[in-house]
């Protein structure tokens, strides 16, 4: 009896520390981060953006658009369409505004898919990803 009552609270115990990944934050105060006057009140989020292959050139995008890589637009997996945000590269500090106009990426990690003039902006493109913070503008 005992030992089944010493399980079933280490299985809840151990259940409770399983924690979920969220990466917004509002806001972070870390030294790679940009701080903004007005920080607290906007939505920031970090991690790793990615820029859409040639193949998606001319394609239909989520919200019915064709796709360009010239433009400057991403996919992100719950921003509303047309919204546009700030991608602030964290190594380089370089950034660049783009509007949202597609869903995804659906690759674990990442949390937006910039078009490839948008990418070449903030790195270069042979890097194929980037280490970024997005702040809805």
């Amino acid at each position: 009896m005992n030992r089944l009552l010493i399980a079933a609270v280490l299985g809840v115990l151990l259940t409770g520390c399983a924690g979920v990944d969220v990466r917004v934050h509002y806001p972070t105060y870390s030294p790679r981060t940009p701080v903004y006057a007005d920080n607290r009140s906007r939505y920031h989020e970090t991690g790793i953006a990615s820029y859409y292959a040639d193949k998606y050139q001319g394609r239909l995008t989520a919200n019915g658009v064709r796709f360009h890589q010239g433009a400057m637009t991403a996919a992100h997996k719950s921003l509303p369409f047309g919204t546009h945000v700030r991608v602030v590269n964290r190594d380089n500090g370089r950034s660049v505004v783009v509007r949202i106009n597609d869903r995804g990426p659906f690759i674990r990690g990442r949390i937006i898919d910039l078009s490839y003039a948008a990418f070449s902006r903030i790195e270069h493109p042979r890097e194929g990803l980037a280490d970024v913070v997005i702040e809805v503008l």
